[in-house]
């Protein structure tokens, strides 16, 4: 018996919607997408959650980024094992053949995949400690980061600060890999990290040895 059964009729709706009124006022530019292929100027790695939609945030337009979601927008360390690799075979692909000019790591407040590891680091969560746990073992990547949060008392800080130190440490991966480093030191790639609160809608950006700092106008 097959598993897969056909579209539920809202996302049907919608998209009759989106043809008749989206794609029919941008036919000539999904068209030359088509044809000329795809040359975004940046590379986003986000969350996986359904509430972050970074082409909304920057107001991107369909062919302007390459975006790669998981799981709490890490990205593991430079590993060429062999083995299947999604994240960074995405890195690979939009450094070595899209030549991206920018590479945004973006966090987010509230992210489950954060409260997952702090969970699973302070005990709370055996079932992700399991090795048949994929989401634990992926959520492994930022464990050093929870030993540098644990001491904070208050919850909601401590969680805002594992959710910025997930960025560091992904930014920290993405020098790890030889092409990404070699990139950056042609003065062809820079690298980002951001971080939103989804409830205030405020954005923050890295800068090394500063910390996390507001983007735009004070009261943005």
């Amino acid at each position: 018996m097959p598993l897969s059964k056909p579209l539920p009729q809202y996302l049907v709706q919608r998209f009759v919607g989106w043809k008749a009124t989206i794609y029919a006022d941008n036919e000539v530019w999904h068209r030359r997408l088509a044809e000329v292929g795809q040359h975004p100027r940046a590379m986003v790695i986000s969350c996986c959650d359904s509430r972050v939609q970074v082409t909304s945030l920057f107001g991107a337009d369909p062919g302007e980024f390459f975006i790669h979601r998981n799981i709490a927008n890490l990205v593991p360390p430079y590993e060429p094992d062999g083995d299947p690799h999604g994240t960074s075979a995405a890195v690979e692909y939009a450094v070595t053949h899209l030549k991206v000019a920018h590479l945004i790591v973006v966090g987010h407040s509230d992210c489950g995949g954060i409260s997952g590891c702090e969970q699973m680091c302070s005990g709370n969560a055996p079932a992700l400690e399991e090795k048949t746990s994929f989401l634990g073992r992926w959520l492994d990547i930022i464990r050093s980061g929870y030993e540098d949060v644990k001491h904070i008392e208050d919850a909601d800080a401590r969680q805002e600060a594992l959710e910025k130190k997930a960025v560091e440490i992904s930014l920290e991966n993405l020098q790890g890999f030889p092409f990404v480093l070699d990139a950056v030191k042609a003065g062809g790639l820079s690298l980002h990290g951001l971080w939103t609160d989804i409830a205030e809608g405020r954005l923050e950006s890295f800068v090394p040895g500063q910390g996390f700092t507001r983007v735009g106008p004070e009261g943005l």
